[in-house]
């Protein structure tokens, strides 16, 4: 999808369209502005499906990860961003951390978080794919369409792009 766009324009064009997610996200990848079809996995302290999502074919889509918020321990680092780049991945969004911040600042991908953490997560193979994620104030649902840049993250039922 173009990266081409503003999502203040996108909200006066279709603001009857458009679900904002409260201001919480830090714009860490080298793609400030990215949008795709939505992805999410809901999973606490555990990055293992985060790899494993990311292994898939990307397919220009987003992944959303309800991270419970925790500030303990990061979701995603420059291996996992690295994945997917190579994987054809928009963007990643976690509601939650990442670590590798400046090394993910230097990717052509979009990557969102609510903060930094050095420390790794456990990798217990615990999980949910493809399910409603709420946060923010949002409901993310797979196959809708998010927008992110530098002024926020918001969520619509189509794509509003092409």
């Amino acid at each position: 999808m173009p990266n081409n766009f503003a999502i203040a324009d996108l909200y006066d064009a279709h603001a009857d369209e458009l679900r904002v997610v409260e201001p919480m996200f830090n714009s860490y990848g080298g793609e400030h502005t990215f949008s795709g079809p939505i992805t999410t996995l809901k999973a606490f302290e555990d990055n293992t499906f985060v790899r494993s999502m990311l292994e898939e074919p990307g397919e220009g889509k987003v992944l959303v990860v309800d991270a419970g918020g925790s500030m303990r321990c990061a979701m995603v680092g420059d291996n996992l961003a690295k994945l997917g780049i190579d994987n054809g991945w928009a963007g990643i969004i976690v509601y939650g951390c990442i670590r590798d911040s400046l090394e993910i600042g230097e990717m052509a991908i979009g990557v969102k978080a609510v903060n930094t953490n050095p420390k790794k997560s456990q990798k217990q193979n615990r999980g949910d794919q493809d399910i409603e994620v709420t946060f923010g104030g949002v409901t993310f649902v797979p196959g809708e369409y998010v927008y992110a840049d530098p002024d926020g993250v918001a969520v619509s039922q189509r794509n509003l792009l092409g």
